[in-house]
């Protein structure tokens, strides 16, 4: 983009880095080759075999290997929470994370084999139907290295990236049983190990899980507790010889329950403190159905993702070496919290990968499909539908993948509050997505001989586990907030002290965005970081979070701390910075994809600045709503409305057909 003020395609590429600033001379790329690794890429049979089941010469080992370069930029604040303030950290989130060529190559090798199996072999409706997946299909799962994908190397893993773990669950995601499978197994059954066992646990465990020998699940839900983790009930007493704890109790909702052999769980226990006093404590448990004790329950039937496994298990004085505690006694709260955050990004790739496919499918049917001389596609509310599920897509593609690549840098990056976003907005627009193409396809959607039915059944569940949106939408909201309200915490207590220099000060902005809304956070301009076809779009994102900011600053002043009891508030937070962060996320992805000339990046183009525009308008409306005594308020009627029912249990309105005379 030669010439225009403000952005270069050079610049751009010299910063593509994670934000380093390197340009392309010699020196550059020798400084890159000192810091490069290389190590030896095992990928089995995944890559060599042209289909599962055929085995591959000795010959035909791979004798190349991956290289990697480390990234040199350290951690900054993370994003979604400085939108709390105001403020756009753009390093962040500009440029849009990139790969490797290696890592890329790497990918591609493992797609085609795993691509090809899923339309070969793996036979859904059949899964869907008998509710079960085949022990051949499962063997092929394991061949293909997917029990393994982000389970390191050295101990018999695929060591993979976030990044690449996010672009194979496009892939997996085709068949939901299969994909909940592999994710029940690795992104929380095993994940407990990975982040947070010992070497010992990690050499004895991870090998026999990485291949598929063993499976894994997680248990941490129980008949009284739901979302509320906390309030557990299942314990673990110490033996007097403290050897090992004895465990009992029962957990539900169990995916893999029935069919796992390693099990992550969690189990009140008595911790002593510094000063004596005993408490109970959440302790994280490796359990493995060979210590005894262990029953499943009858596989639960479900509305969708029937084939994978679910039921109730029962610890029965069931004996765990003191030994398989993951992590420290007293400490399994923390440890859950940190694997179901860690796993939520893939939702997005997931999601996108489903949508896309039936996309696909909807579109050939469209397309020939004829009514009133005309084809469906020509139709202006049907083309309305295919805008919005190619739009949906592309916002969780680009969510999922500025995540995973946030994920992805140096030491340990807090990205909780993003991965709830992108769960938020991928398990809802997918339920919206496939509603829709059901709408296109009619009566012939409806039926069981076409997969589209089963794409409904099973997106319903996207919306309720890995954390039930109307929980995560009370996190995203509230850790933000108490980000935000630590940082403000001084300025309101001068407020409400009266001090009038402060409320002078908050006056005067108040007063100064009244006549001006000009609002120019650095994303544009000389040393902006957003290509200029996106500019208007940009102008949109950065008055959307300055006025954010004040919002969050009048909720906290008005509220305080009983913020935590105001849902209906907290929900349109929460709805507020979703939408920022998805501008975000489709700004950063599309002046990637013009700078470096993708294909068909003007069409991003298109669907990013239609996304902003409507983000731009609703948000301006949740943001109106929740100014103090807003007509646009009607939170006070929806409780009143709730309240009358919920007291009766019932409908209470007179039938339309009754009269009192």
């Amino acid at each position: 983009q030669k010439g225009v003020k403000g952005f270069s395609r050079r610049k751009y590429l010299t910063e593509t880095v994670q934000g380093e600033k390197f340009s392309f001379s010699p020196i550059a790329m020798n400084f890159n080759g000192l810091l490069r690794v290389s190590k030896s890429l095992k990928l089995g049979r995944s890559v060599l075999m042209p289909r599962v089941g055929h085995r591959a010469s000795e010959g035909c080992r791979p004798c190349w290997h991956k290289q990697r370069f480390f990234r040199t930029d350290s951690r900054h604040m993370t994003y979604a929470k400085e939108l709390f303030l105001g403020r756009v950290n753009k390093k962040e989130v500009f440029p849009y994370p990139e790969i490797s060529q290696e890592e890329l190559d790497e990918i591609n090798q493992l797609v085609a084999p795993v691509e090809r199996f899923f339309n070969d072999d793996v036979d859904s409706k059949k899964i869907d139907h008998e509710a079960k997946i085949p022990p051949e299909t499962m063997a092929g799962l394991k061949e293909l290295g997917l029990f393994g994908i982000q389970v390191p190397e050295e101990y018999g893993g695929l060591g993979l990236s976030n990044t690449m773990y996010a672009r194979l669950g496009e892939i997996t995601a085709l068949d939901a049983s299969i994909s909940v499978t592999l994710a029940a197994h690795q992104a929380i059954g095993l994940k407990g190990i990975l982040i947070a066992g010992n070497d010992t646990q990690k050499a004895k465990y991870l090998p026999k899980l990485a291949s598929g020998e063993h499976i894994a699940a997680f248990c941490l839900t129980e008949p009284g507790s739901g979302s509320d983790a906390a309030s557990i009930q299942t314990r673990a007493t110490l033996s007097e010889d403290k050897k090992h704890y004895l465990l009992n109790g029962s957990k539900i909702w169990i995916s893999n329950g029935g069919i796992a052999d390693i099990f992550t769980v969690f189990a009140r226990t008595e911790v002593v403190d510094e000063e004596g006093n005993r408490k109970d404590k959440i302790t994280a448990f490796i359990v493995e159905r060979a210590h005894g004790g262990v029953t499943s329950g009858k596989p639960e039937d479900k509305l969708g993702i029937r084939g994978s496994n679910t039921c109730e298990l029962t610890f029965e004085d069931t004996k765990v070496p003191v030994e398989n505690v993951i992590g420290e006694v007293g400490g399994g709260f923390k440890v859950a919290m940190n694997i179901l955050n860690s796993g939520r990004f893939s939702m997005g790739g997931a999601c996108a990968g489903m949508i896309k496919k039936l996309i696909g499918l909807t579109a050939e049917y469209a397309g020939t499909r004829k009514q009133f001389d005309k084809s469906l596609s020509e139709f202006g509310m049907i083309q309305e539908k295919f805008a919005l599920m190619a739009q949906k897509a592309f916002v969780m593609e680009s969510m999922a993948y500025l995540t995973a690549g946030m994920m992805d840098r140096p030491g340990v990056p807090d990205c909780s509050v993003e991965a709830a976003m992108v769960k938020v907005f991928s398990s809802e627009g997918s339920w919206l997505c496939v509603s829709e193409a059901l709408q296109v396809l009619g009566g012939l959607g409806y039926t069981k001989d076409y997969p589209f039915e089963r794409y409904l059944r099973d997106c319903r569940i996207l919306l309720i586990f890995e954390g039930t949106n109307e929980i995560l939408r009370m996190y995203i909201a509230l850790t933000g907030m108490q980000y935000a309200g630590k940082v403000l915490t001084g300025k309101i207590k001068e407020m409400k002290k009266g001090n009038i220099g402060v409320v002078m000060e908050m006056f005067g902005k108040k007063l100064r965005d009244s006549f001006t809304r000009k609002v120019d956070l650095g994303l544009t301009g000389n040393d902006g970081v957003v290509h200029p076809s996106l500019a208007d779009s940009t102008k949109k994102l950065e008055e959307n979070v300055h006025y954010f900011g004040v919002t969050v600053e009048s909720l906290l002043y008005r509220y305080g701390k009983t913020v935590v009891d105001e849902q209906l508030v907290l929900k349109r937070v929460a709805d507020i910075v979703i939408n920022l962060y998805a501008m975000t996320a489709v700004l950063s992805r599309a002046s990637r994809s013009i700078s470096i000339g993708l294909r068909n990046h003007d069409h991003e183009v298109l669907l990013a600045n239609t996304f902003c525009d409507e983000a731009f308008f609703k948000n301006n409306y949740s943001m109106a709503q929740l100014e103090k005594d807003a007509p646009e308020n009607n939170d006070d009627s929806i409780k009143k409305i709730a309240q009358q029912v919920l007291e009766k249990r019932s409908y209470i309105c007179s039938h339309p057909l009754d009269r009192n005379f």
